[in-house]
């Protein structure tokens, strides 16, 4: 493939927009994008940097840069050209370039990206044909809405001539039952006239025009009432309660499992003025035969600062972590002193940061397929007993006592309709029949209790039908061997108050 992606960027560093053209993951996508500024650093403006696996072409748009990513054998002819176009198509879009006006077009300008380029190679079109294929104009559309607003128009004319018609029967009924009343009153009892009561037409209601025709509202003296339960719901819950499912009331049920988590693994605590906030969030995929496929790790380190004469301050950290995760701090953090110092503080010492927001300072990413940083381990090993159903045995142990995981949950797939008869278990378990799935509840595993067994047998099964188990854990305890220990005044180095807080947590945790 020829173009392998197609990005806005500022000078900064900082990605705007990214459009991915071949197969490859996001990581790696992350990965290029972030080396690029740092190959711009040099200062010589070129049109094209190549590293050892591929080529950066790029062209500046005012504050920011457009980014083609292709591969080393591609012909850099073809790829400017590429670029100049990718650039009469932006200004289309984005009257000014801005970070807000890239944002706010972002569909747009990927709908676009997607017609100059298809499977890494570019289609022959032009700018004109561009803007017509983002318009996704249809003839067929123009005469569907000119027929429509036409349909519209004569049916209210139909209307008001209707009423109008209404109206005026109404007021000649009015005049005849006047006159029939005053004839009646003079006629006396050898009168021959007589008098017949006038005949009052109903008004008929005007025909509805057909795409216009809804189903009547009907008001119900039974309807819904805000602050009370449904008698339907209720009776639903106790159906439930019946059949032996465990039904939660409603404000647990409103909760999301993962905020619930989070709140109850990290308490609310007395925040400083000056308060670190560390959060790490890990994704693994395990084979159900062992073996890392994915383990990815996202840092996060936010500061937040509420009172103006804290401003201009330094945070000591302490890093004994030795797996090489990827440390890196914002573009306006003082890159050397963290290096040198391992402190985190502005490049202008004379400006303090941001009052009254949680700022971003260091992030960090680590990326393996080593077993060994796996933190909890999970053997499934289901096998079938010669009756038509598997004897499923799961233990978990865990490989980093320095953890203590809190809420964790094991969720085994179940083929439908099976009701398993658990044998053994260290912990807690829950039998969802409507989602199918055995959970495996642990309020807390640590050193104490680092390791584990649950035995089901389950009938009408296959191993296979076991797979792939998610589990979900928060903790206190930080994956990599980072925190903050001392913060200090820039002016006179004198040690400051602070509060921290550290949330561990899996955003993606299989084994499949």
């Amino acid at each position: 493939m020829v173009l392998i992606a197609a990005a806005v960027c500022t000078k900064a560093g900082k990605t705007l927009l990214s459009r991915q053209f071949v197969e490859m993951t996001k990581a790696r996508i992350e990965g290029l994008l972030a080396a690029f500024p740092k190959l711009m650093s040099t200062g010589k403006q070129h049109t094209f940097i190549e590293t050892d696996s591929v080529r950066y072409v790029y062209q500046p748009l005012e504050k920011l840069y457009i980014v083609l990513i292709t591969t080393k054998a591609s012909n850099i002819l073809e790829d400017l050209e590429t670029l100049r176009l990718f650039s009469k198509v932006i200004p289309e879009y984005c009257r000014n370039m801005e970070e807000s006006e890239i944002a706010e077009n972002g569909f747009n300008l990927i709908f676009a990206f997607d017609e100059i380029v298809a499977l890494g190679y570019r289609e022959s079109v032009n700018l004109a044909q561009i803007r017509t294929y983002v318009e996704m104009d249809s003839h067929e559309e123009k005469v569907y809405q000119a027929v429509r607003q036409s349909q519209e128009r004569e049916a209210k004319n139909k209307m008001r001539e209707k009423a109008k018609e209404l109206h005026r029967q109404k007021m000649e009924a009015n005049k005849k039952g006047y006159k029939g009343s005053s004839l009646q009153s003079t006629g006396g009892f050898g009168s021959s006239s007589t008098y017949t009561s006038p005949v009052i037409e109903t008004p008929i209601e005007p025909p509805k025009p057909s795409y216009a025709q809804t189903k009547p509202i009907v008001t119900s003296a039974k309807a819904m009432k805000l602050g009370s339960k449904s008698r339907d719901v209720e009776s639903f819950v106790d159906q439930l309660k019946s059949e032996g499912e465990n039904v939660a009331p409603s404000s647990q049920l409103s909760v999301k499992p993962t905020a619930a988590k989070l709140t109850s693994a990290t308490p609310a605590i007395n925040t400083e003025n000056i308060h670190l906030k560390q959060e790490e969030k890990l994704v693994v995929v395990v084979g159900r035969d062992g073996g890392v496929q994915t383990l990815e790790l996202h840092g996060l380190v936010t500061l937040r600062i509420t009172e103006e004469k804290l401003g201009k301050i330094k945070v000591s950290l302490e890093n004994k972590d030795n797996r090489g995760i990827q440390l890196q701090t914002h573009p306006n953090v003082d890159k050397e002193l963290f290096k040198m110092k391992s402190q985190i503080g502005l490049k202008n010492s004379t400006k303090p940061f941001p009052l009254g927001t949680d700022v971003g300072v260091l992030k960090w990413r680590y990326q393996t397929q080593d077993d060994s940083a796996l933190p909890l381990t999970i053997n499934c090993w289901p096998s079938e007993n010669g009756q038509g159903g598997c004897d499923v045995n799961i233990e978990y142990e865990l490989e980093h006592t320095h953890l203590e995981l809190n809420d964790v949950t094991i969720n085994i797939p179940l083929p439908i309709g099976c009701f398993p008869t658990v044998t053994e278990c260290d912990g807690e378990y829950k039998h969802d029949s409507r989602r199918n799935t055995l959970q495996w509840v642990l309020p807390i595993i640590d050193k104490s209790n680092k390791s584990g067994t649950l035995e089901f047998l389950a009938a009408t099964a296959i191993p296979s039908d076991f797979f792939p188990l998610t589990v979900s854990f928060v903790s206190k305890q930080p994956y990599a061997d980072l925190k903050p220990i001392e913060v200090l005044l820039v002016d006179d180095e004198t040690p400051v108050k602070f509060s921290s807080e550290t949330v561990f947590y899996t955003e993606k945790y299989e084994i499949v």
